[in-house]
């Protein structure tokens, strides 16, 4: 099929085929990153805004991997791992919360969520034939602890209640 492509284009894999998922991963890894941008905007602990910019470098480093290779290392991924262990020590909050609070907490929820659907969009590359490194998988699922328990520590540094969630369809 032969269409237009714009001298302009923003990104070259933008045309892709609508079933090659490789373009949506760049793009939602494109976007997650810069959504750490905007919440280390958010940050005033620079200890955190130095561990958001390190976050936001990995998301970079995920970005191409579905084109080319997986260059995240085992020690960066277990570091990702040791800070998502760091929070859920700190935290003394169990079961889910609704996705409110100070503007950190709230756009780390929404980091959380968008980590998720780079889980999601992972699981249907692979089963649309695709190779994706275990290691992809591992690290953008901890993303998502990452920015729950996140939510959680800028909701206590901000003296906000968290508000528990109890579902009526699933127990």
């Amino acid at each position: 099929m032969s269409f237009y492509r714009s001298p302009y284009e923003a990104y070259p894999f933008l045309c892709d085929a609508d079933d090659d998922l490789r373009c949506d991963f760049e793009l939602l890894t494109d976007e997650l990153a810069s959504a750490v941008g905007l919440l280390r905007s958010q940050i005033t602990e620079p200890v955190l805004a130095d561990e958001l910019l390190w976050v936001c470098e990995l998301v970079y480093h995920m970005n191409p991997t579905l084109r080319t290779s997986f260059t995240v290392t085992a020690e960066e991924t277990a570091r990702l791992a040791g800070a998502v262990e760091r929070l859920q020590a700190e935290s003394s909050v169990h079961g889910f919360v609704l996705p409110c609070g100070c503007q950190s907490a709230c756009t780390a929820h929404l980091l959380r969520v968008k980590a998720k659907c780079l889980v999601r969009l992972l699981y249907r590359y692979l089963q649309r034939g695709g190779e994706v490194p275990e290691g992809l998988l591992d690290l953008s699922n901890l993303l998502s602890g990452y920015f729950f328990l996140l939510a959680l520590k800028l909701n206590a540094i901000s003296g906000v209640e968290e508000r528990s969630y109890h579902s009526r369809n699933y127990s």
